[in-house]
């Protein structure tokens, strides 16, 4: 569900007409709904009343200041995967115990950041990180709580690109590993043990995944208290999809997902953390673009918008789907015919559709791209010198500017040129 609906033939972000917003801050933009981000973060947080939990949302997905502070509002924690992002997240006042710090390959000055700012745990995915920790920890006198990450090696089923629970996946340590693993970080002085992590992907449209993962899992907490170790955290991950098209089935609920964490390791006494980042904001967010030409070509018609793959790398990077809506909304009796949807950057691979089924739309006309507030904005780029998109934010009949599209004179400034030049 989300909060951007026709009403009178307008697009609507809640109560705000989106093309009220174009006018005034010009395209192309990604706007968000401030009511669709807070219902969807209270989903997870319902489907996990069961039991102590906290459900940490991803900034990856999207870590604008403004969308952290309204999770932050409700009680989320984040889960961050940079130095960059931790500080974002203390940025928008989100306290070092709600924080939980993810990724491959955490830096020392990033440990070191990360234990003076305030953690609630570092999800560990290798020995020689687990030592680094250490090390920094033990130089500084404190302890570092730690969950070590476990590659269950279980086929998530989703792109090859964002898998990342199988054997072959740069992510975690094989879970037969696990136990000598934790038998280390026992030993290790500046450690503290507090749980396990997986994380098996992104983007899963089913649950059968999960529960094997998560069974594994239960089957290794048992273990692993029997060898002395204190596990009283379970860090699960994120990963579950949304729709993209309205016409397939849709993925699990929250709901479901929640009782599913229940079944399979409710038993175990402890307290469950989750980092969705997809399903909190990418029904949140739309990617509005204006019509520049329609472009007859040889057997086929190109739609060219003023938004790009600069602006959404999913089409080109993924191959992603999102629907592409008219904000003047189309007559119920109007014909579609085939277009292929692109912006002006020159690449073939600026394609955001081949042979889309659309209905007449000309230059001047406004669509917007619907399921685009994750991984949208926070991956964008000023490739071709085209200046970042910029970010709104409405909240009933309010919108506001979140990051402003900087000028040509802004991008250039930020060049030094040599003193030889």
């Amino acid at each position: 569900m989300d909060h951007f609906v026709y009403r009178d033939g307008q697009l609507y972000a809640e109560d705000v007409p989106v093309a009220e917003i174009a006018a005034a801050v010009g395209t192309p933009f990604y706007v968000y709904s401030s009511a669709t981000l807070v219902r969807h973060y209270r989903l997870f947080d319902e489907a996990l009343s069961w039991g102590p939990h906290l459900v940490c949302y991803a900034m990856k997905a999207a870590s604008n200041q403004a969308i952290l502070r309204t999770l932050a509002a409700e009680g989320a924690g984040m889960d961050v995967v940079s130095g960059g992002e931790y500080a974002r997240a203390r940025a928008a006042g989100v306290p070092g115990e709600r924080i939980v710090f993810s990724g491959v390959g955490k830096t020392r000055a990033e440990v070191r950041a990360a234990l003076e700012g305030g953690i609630r745990q570092f999800n560990v995915e290798s020995e020689p990180e687990m030592r680094v920790i250490s090390e920094v920890a033990s130089a500084m006198g404190v302890v570092a709580p730690i969950t070590i990450r476990v590659n269950p090696d279980v086929d998530a089923r989703t792109h090859a690109k964002i898998a990342t629970g199988k054997s072959e996946n740069k992510f975690g340590i094989p879970i037969a590993r696990a136990r000598e693993v934790y038998a280390e970080a026992a030993a290790l002085p500046g450690l503290k043990v507090v749980g396990i992590d997986v994380h098996i992907g992104s983007q899963l449209t089913q649950l059968e995944p999960f529960e094997q993962a998560y069974l594994k899992v239960a089957d290794l907490t048992e273990v692993l208290r029997a060898d002395g170790h204190e596990i009283t955290r379970l860090d699960l991950g994120g990963g579950l999809g949304i729709p993209y098209t309205r016409s397939n089935e849709a993925p699990p609920l929250p709901s479901d997902y929640g009782a599913l964490i229940q079944r399979t390791l409710g038993h175990l006494g402890c307290e469950v953390e989750i980092e969705p980042g997809r399903l909190i904001i990418g029904n949140a967010g739309l990617l509005v673009s204006e019509v520049i030409y329609l472009k007859h070509g040889e057997g086929r018609d190109f739609l060219i918008l003023d938004a790009a793959m600069n602006d959404l790398i999913r089409p080109a990077m993924y191959d992603a789907h999102h629907e592409i809506v008219p904000v003047k909304e189309a007559e119920a009796a109007a014909e579609l015919h085939p277009h292929d949807i692109v912006g002006p950057v020159c690449e073939t691979g600026d394609t955001f559709a081949k042979g889309r089924l659309m209905p007449p739309l000309d230059s001047g006309d406004l669509v917007a791209f619907r399921s685009a507030g994750a991984y949208g904005a926070v991956m964008a780029s000023e490739y071709n010198s085209r200046p970042l998109v910029p970010e709104v934010l409405v909240k009933g009949d309010q919108f506001a500017v979140i990051r402003a599209r900087p000028s040509f004179d802004d991008m250039i400034n930020r060049d030094t040129i040599p003193e030889w030049l």
